[in-house]
């Protein structure tokens, strides 16, 4: 028996030799092959360049971004062409500028399917290509994520309300996701694109960077992040051989010229950022490059490198002759625009051109700063030096030579729910379609109600609703005639319960924008809630009658208004005509389906809504914008049919839909507590006053535990609120409008 022991022990040592001689060899072959290794677009959003060691700051420490400027090239002067981050990305990963992605805003824009996009232009060289990123901004509606084989935007859901969380992902969470794609590839032919949201406020950075400013801690945090991909590489044996690029969309004002966050102004603190780029082999290590670039090279540049063809539509240029020391490229003018004032308060657009000495802003008051001696753009010397002013004028007036300002697309209350809670605030307003009807509003002289709007929806996004209603309140008594004061104040009030306040104010709004339906409809939508049945009427069919009337305007949200008040009259004809016309106008939502769902629930017929309900369900999956209510009446459904389990999983999908539906808060916690569950009915109904701490929150929460049997915390919560909203004038809602 000896023999044959020797014999199989022999086989399987060799067996082993074998193995570890192919791991060997496939290390190897990673380190030393001779084909294109990892390309690596590391994105950290809200960036200034001047917050960064590498370009002579000392208030922070940034080691891994330290040692990968000493490893790589640092461009000093490179620019964004949009503070706002769906337009820079857009521009980075297409090498097209703003106006010829058409990708102008965070909301209401996307990137037009079929947009041939670096990793697109990289799968077709043979590159696996994978995109990960942080932020709902960049969310795979957009379209951002064309080209890529694998994207991953899947933002976290908050235990309650609409919280920050939902609408952001911890960087180290999607640097997790990166590693472990790049884990799983067979060869180092990829290309990633790693964005992470730090810096962007809201600043939370880990406490072990507490010893940093707010913003200057987030940066640090976004370094840990860059140091942990860069030491999965190096474990793997391929950063040597890695291409990685490092760059920021926009920078942050920090109060600079008046701005807090961003997206208003054009100045060196939100277009200046940083870029990095460091080559395989080591190239050009430790070069400094004072030549003014352009977040549209950064495409060519990648294509260059890994030796694809560059497209002949593309503006920008390929720095590789200035990362291997060559000659200096020919002198630019770099384009910058901010539409933000322009989209969301109807201000003027400002553009901007920006070349070795000057920057030049376009704008109701233009302005013109000398970078050389005056780099922090204290002083405007556009009255004394009008033939630079006038040279850097002509020059952007050339690049943008035919080229409209596109009207914005629509947006869902929920999407402008999320992106508030972000900061980018302001119902869009109704666009001229050209630059010489632009209006005279110059966004520099409004900065403060601006900062007054992000004051407020930080606030709410605290759940801090009484100081937001006040700030909101002001600023529609300082400016009556401005409709974006009244829709804010209309929506915030909706969230504290004041729905006759709400409702007036979306009346005011609406009587200053004739041409926007969307004012109208809020409005409709309250009176709804009110159950004032005819003045929703009213509402909804003057929305009707806009959406007629304007081109390009859809009437979806007043069909599906009108649908609702039609079913609440027992109306059922009328309600199926308005579900057909929503359907008409928009194919992709199961209008039809569900009003008939609705209509046999309201009729009793629960085991006829159900399949109904459940297709309209299925139906709206793929679907941006999602219809209200309808996991909630799918989950009623459930419920009287005593499917207790399925129907709290339809409330969960509500409440993540609708995190302040408050009547799905309820029947979650009745359902939980029918199914044996009773500890996570309670814990519901706790969440529910979390999320709503107004006394409609307290009402159905009160109503909730009488219906539960439980009388005494019942009238426990009624006390409490008197307590809030009357005892204590700090908490107590405004009772009118003033």
């Amino acid at each position: 028996m000896a023999r044959p022991f020797r014999f199989t022990f022999i086989l399987v040592l060799a067996a082993l030799a074998t193995g570890l001689a192919a791991v060997g060899g496939w290390r190897f072959a990673r380190a030393s092959a001779p084909v294109n290794g990892p390309i690596i677009l590391i994105s950290i959003d809200t960036l200034r360049a001047d917050h960064l060691p590498a370009y002579g700051y000392r208030k922070v420490k940034t080691p891994a971004i330290d040692a990968l400027a000493a490893d790589g090239t640092v461009f000093e002067r490179a620019y964004s062409h949009a503070p706002q981050t769906l337009p820079a990305h857009a521009s980075i990963l297409s090498g097209r500028l703003p106006f010829e992605t058409g990708v102008r805003d965070n909301a209401g824009f996307v990137v037009k399917p079929g947009e041939r996009m670096l990793p697109q232009m990289l799968r077709d060289r043979g590159y696996s290509t994978a995109g990960v990123v942080s932020s709902y901004v960049l969310r795979r509606e957009t379209g951002i994520g064309q080209g890529f084989e694998f994207f991953d935007s899947e933002m976290p859901q908050a235990a309650t309300g609409a919280s920050i969380g939902q609408l952001q992902r911890d960087g180290g969470e999607s640097e997790t996701v990166a590693e472990r794609w790049l884990n799983l590839q067979r060869s180092p032919r990829v290309f990633l694109f790693l964005h992470l949201y730090e810096p962007h406020k809201p600043y939370a950075s880990p406490e072990h960077y507490a010893e940093y400013s707010p913003y200057d801690g987030e940066i640090a945090y976004a370094d840990e992040l860059v140091g942990r991909l860069i030491q999965n590489l190096k474990s793997h044996q391929l950063y040597d051989r890695s291409t990685i690029v490092l760059l920021s969309d926009h920078g942050e004002g920090l109060g600079d010229h008046g701005e807090q966050e961003h997206g208003l102004l054009l100045y060196e603190e939100a277009i200046h950022v940083p870029l990095i780029i460091k080559q395989a082999g080591g190239t050009g290590a430790g070069r400094r490059i004072t030549d003014l670039v352009q977040h549209i090279d950064v495409a060519p540049t990648i294509l260059d490198l890994a030796k694809a063809p560059i497209p002949g539509n593309l503006r920008g240029r390929s720095l590789k002759a200035l990362l291997e020391g060559g000659r200096p490229l020919q002198p630019v003018s770099v384009y910058s625009e901010a539409m933000y004032g322009r989209y969301h308060f109807g201000w003027s657009a400002l553009t901007a051109a920006t070349e070795d000495r000057y920057h030049y802003v376009k704008a109701p008051r233009e302005e013109l700063y000398d970078l050389e001696h005056d780099p922090r753009e204290k002083v405007d010397v556009g009255p004394q030096r009008a033939q630079a002013r006038l040279a850097l004028r002509t020059a952007l007036d050339r690049m943008t030579a035919g080229a409209a300002i596109q009207p914005a697309g629509q947006i869902s209350e929920q999407d402008r729910e999320r992106l508030n809670a972000l900061g980018y605030v302001g119902a869009h307003t109704d666009s001229p379609a050209g630059p010489d009807d632009d209006p005279a509003i110059d966004p520099k002289d409004s900065i403060a109600i601006l900062e007054a709007y992000r004051r407020a929806a930080e606030l709410v996004a605290n759940d801090r609703l009484i100081p937001a209603v006040d700030i909101l309140q002001r600023l529609a008594h300082d400016h009556p005639s401005m409709p974006q004061a009244w829709q804010e104040l209309g929506r915030v009030l909706v969230v504290a319960g004041q729905l006759e306040q709400a409702a007036r104010a979306f009346q005011r709004a609406a009587a200053l924008t004739p041409r926007d339906a969307s004012a109208l409809v809020a409005a409709a939508n309250v009176f709804y809630r009110l159950g004032r049945l005819d003045e929703a009427q009213h509402e909804a069919e003057s929305a009707l009658m806009v959406t007629a009337d304007v081109p390009g305007r859809s009437p979806v949200a007043a069909e599906e208004a009108l649908a609702r008040i039609a079913i609440a009259r027992k109306d059922v004809e009328g309600a199926r005509e308005h579900a057909a016309a929503a359907q008409r106008a928009d194919p992709s939502a199961p209008h039809v389906t569900f009003v008939d769902g609705l209509i046999a629930y309201n009729q009793g017929h629960y085991e006829e809504a159900l399949p109904l309900l459940v297709s309209a369900a299925a139906a709206k999956r793929n679907r941006i914008f999602p219809l209200a209510d309808l996991h909630f009446y799918t989950a009623e459904a459930l419920r009287h049919l005593e499917r207790w389990d399925e129907a709290i999983a339809e409330l969960n999908a509500e409440i993540a839909l609708f995190p302040r539906n408050l009547k799905a808060r309820a029947s979650l916690a009745l359902a939980c507590v029918a199914a044996g569950r009773r500890e996570d009915g309670e814990q519901a109904l706790s969440d529910l006053i979390t999320v709503a701490r107004t006394p409609e929150g307290y009402g159905i929460a009160a109503r909730a535990w009488t219906m539960l049997g439980e009388p005494r915390r019942a009238q426990a919560l009624k006390a409490e609120a008197r307590r809030v909203f009357r005892g204590d004038p700090s908490l107590r809602l405004i009772a009118q409008i003033r």
